[in-house]
């Protein structure tokens, strides 16, 4: 396989989430199995923390280092660029907090989470 751009990959691990989520079921608004939730989430906000530090490379360049954690990650996309960081802070309560940690039911919570993935993914494509 050739070697996929930050991008691609990023929208790799979002479209294997959106496959692992199929497995979950759905009724009223809820999931039915919160296991496939909690896989889903962690691999979407993975595929976004891909993107978040390609972005940050660009921007920082040579003096780039990986962020270690989300404090890190906020601090220095809140230099950047005001709206990402919203996206970011989103996504974290969304798809990490909410789906991955918590296990959340909610449809509607782990929909909003994709979309502000997919936002942020498009912040690095090129």
């Amino acid at each position: 396989m050739d070697t996929l751009t930050p991008y691609q990959e990023s929208l790799r691990y979002i479209s294997n989430a959106k496959q692992t989520l199929k497995e979950a079921g759905k009724k009223d608004g809820r999931y039915a199995d919160v296991k496939y939730v909690k896989t889903a989430s962690a691999t979407a906000y993975s595929g976004v923390l891909i993107a978040l530090d390609e972005y940050l490379r660009k921007k920082e360049g040579s003096g780039f280092r990986k962020p270690k954690s989300i404090e890190d990650y906020s601090k220095r996309i809140a230099i950047q660029n005001k709206k990402l960081l919203g996206l970011l802070d989103s996504v974290y309560d969304s798809l990490h907090l909410a789906g991955y940690y918590h296990g959340t039911h909610s449809v509607k919570t782990i929909a909003s989470g994709f979309e502000d993935a997919l936002a942020i993914i498009e912040y690095i494509k090129e």
